[in-house]
């Protein structure tokens, strides 16, 4: 095993016994024979009932189908174990193997309905260079996490160990009817840029060992054997702040493998940066944006309203400049309203009157005139921190704020239009039921090209997209090795994660999306004068690419544009 380049975070005894407890468990759960024997009749129907047409059932109607037919003499049987006995009832030839089963009895349905899996860790704790007094300090975590965030708890109990909490986040997922052979890792914990790179090296080796099923002797090599490997890593992400985003950094980023980058923007008002200790300026956020699209990164941003000194409307003013803005126009957002807790500085300042939480109707009116101006090319991820609604004080104290700003939305006639709003995730539409979609866009640098393919109006449901990044060709690129290629910075296909190799049944993936996507790119960025076209690519994904004519060229994948074999839809 490969020497850890830090002193480790020792595991205390209480959650080393804790985590040979979930082992065993897991284990026991694997090898465990579910007692169907003289009922197999009465389990066939059993799924039959759970997995007939029509929308999910809530966890209230799932409960009440087990309990009435536990009646009946069936064991209870929780997700994994209904999905275990399915499998083993197939297996033995008394039913025909159906994915669409499958399907309807995942547990947490949407871990996977975006089309890849995502696997979250944290790092250790470390000394962050910020002093953001809106920020949570707690010793035993990262920088602006707490410890009973429930990534934050699972890290913990591994002492964020990074093999060990990608392998048991693997298991997890499977456990609960999750294919795993497409993972998109998401590494979390205060600021990435400001650990050692020899830690960063050490821990993405790690994740990817865990998903390669075996040790490597470098990070390179762990690569090497996860390009083919049979869990692959199709997207890597990583959090840092503005003001450390370099040409350095970002050849850093990509020798890792890192394909996207969440950022801390906050706000875009330079009074309200200082009000709150963030020791960054809007100048430092519109140059980190420049180079990490530059560089062909997907640009996920963090903003915050209720800042110390923001007003609602106010707040809905500055995020109108995160698309009026051309320097702007992040590819992902976050909307993290400010929670106020006991061990933040900010809490100093409401204490004595100086701040003052918005109430949950302002947030709520926020909210809402903000997804009104989100563009169609925008994901919003989330809408509120992961944060235990108990540690916050004052303010609001709801978890569903993306739940009641749609509904308040609906009731006034109107829709978000942003990607996660409209993801196809688990219909199944005919092949002719798709039309390719163009949208073009500028920023400071480039011109950004949005193709996906969306069902009719009025749904619009969003099957893929890529992004495809034309730079000005008469400006100096940070990274000289990328003067004069255009750049597809995303290409993701929505539907349930399909494992490798597995048919299409309807669903989004595996219908040639992605290829019909590429080739348009081809087409526009040779139509654009381009002569090369290179691609961000994830570890995982390098031999799709390779499938479509790109090859290795540096930390990057290209392939030439012959200009007259490509043609525009």
């Amino acid at each position: 095993m490969p020497i850890q380049p830090d002193t480790p975070v020792p595991i205390p005894p209480e959650a080393q016994a804790q985590i040979d407890r979930r082992e065993a468990h897991w284990h026991a759960q694997r090898q465990q024979e579910i007692p169907l024997a003289g009922n197999e009749a009465l389990f066939i129907q059993l799924i039959e009932e759970l997995t007939r047409p029509g929308p999910p059932l809530s966890p209230k109607q799932h409960r009440r189908i087990i309990r009435r037919y536990a009646r009946q003499g069936l064991p209870w049987l929780a997700k994994e174990q209904l999905l275990q006995a399915y499998r083993d009832l197939c297996d033995r030839g008394l039913l025909q193997f159906q994915p669409d089963v499958i399907t309807r009895l995942q547990l947490k349905p949407t871990r996977s309905q975006a089309g890849v899996t995502v696997v979250t860790v944290l790092t250790k704790p470390y000394p962050c260079p910020g002093r953001c007094i809106f920020c949570p300090t707690d010793v035993r975590m990262p920088k602006s996490y707490l410890h009973d965030e429930p990534g934050a708890m699972r890290a913990e109990r591994h002492a964020f160990d990074p093999y060990n909490q990608t392998l048991s986040r693997i298991r997890a997922l499977e456990n609960i009817g999750h294919p795993a052979d497409k993972i998109e890792l998401l590494i979390l914990g205060g600021t990435w840029s400001s650990y050692r790179r020899s830690y960063q090296a050490w821990f993405v080796q790690r994740c990817l060992d865990a998903l390669n099923g075996h040790d490597s002797a470098s990070l390179s090599e762990a690569q090497a054997h996860n390009a083919t490997g049979p869990r692959r890593n199709v997207g890597l992400v990583v959090e840092t702040r503005p003001d450390h985003i370099t040409p350095d950094e970002l050849r850093w980023f990509r020798t890792l493998g890192v394909t996207k980058v969440q950022i801390g923007i906050q706000s875009l008002d330079d009074r309200i940066l200082a009000l709150n200790q963030r020791g960054e300026t809007v100048a430092d956020v519109r140059q980190a944006v420049r180079l990490l699209r530059l560089a062909g990164f997907k640009i996920h941003a963090h903003w915050m309203p209720n800042l110390l000194g923001a007003t609602p409307e106010s707040d809905v003013a500055d995020f109108a400049r995160l698309w009026s803005d051309e320097a702007l126009r992040p590819d992902e957002l976050k909307i993290y309203p400010t929670m106020l807790v006991a061990n933040a500085d900010l809490y100093a300042y409401w204490q004595r009157g100086e701040y003052h939480p918005y109430t949950e109707e302002e947030i709520l009116q926020v909210l809402v005139a903000c997804k009104r101006q989100v563009p169609r090319y925008v994901r919003i991820n989330r809408v509120v921190r992961d944060i235990p609604t108990t540690n916050v004080v004052a303010g609001m104290k709801k978890a569903n704020l993306r739940q009641l700003a749609q509904e308040r939305l609906r009731q006034q006639g109107e829709r978000c239009h942003c990607i996660r709003c409209r993801e196809i995730r688990r219909e199944k539409l005919p092949p002719a039921g798709f039309t390719l979609h163009h949208q073009s866009y500028a920023t400071d640098a480039t011109i950004e090209h949005f193709l996906s393919y969306e069902t009719a109006p009025p749904d619009e449901r969003i099957a893929g997209f890529l992004r495809l990044s034309l730079p000005h060709q008469d400006q100096p690129h940070p990274l000289p090795e990328l003067t004069g290629r255009a750049m597809i910075r995303e290409l993701h296909i929505y539907g349930p994660a399909l494992p490798l190799g597995e048919e299409n049944q309807g669903e989004a993936q595996h219908r040639g999306l992605g290829r019909r996507l590429i080739d348009q790119a081809k087409a526009l960025a040779a139509a654009a004068g381009y002569h090369h076209l290179a691609v961000i690519s994830a570890i995982g994904t390098r031999e799709y690419y390779a499938r479509h004519g790109f090859a290795p060229d540096g930390l990057y994948m290209t392939c030439e544009l012959p200009a007259a074999s490509y043609t525009i839809a």
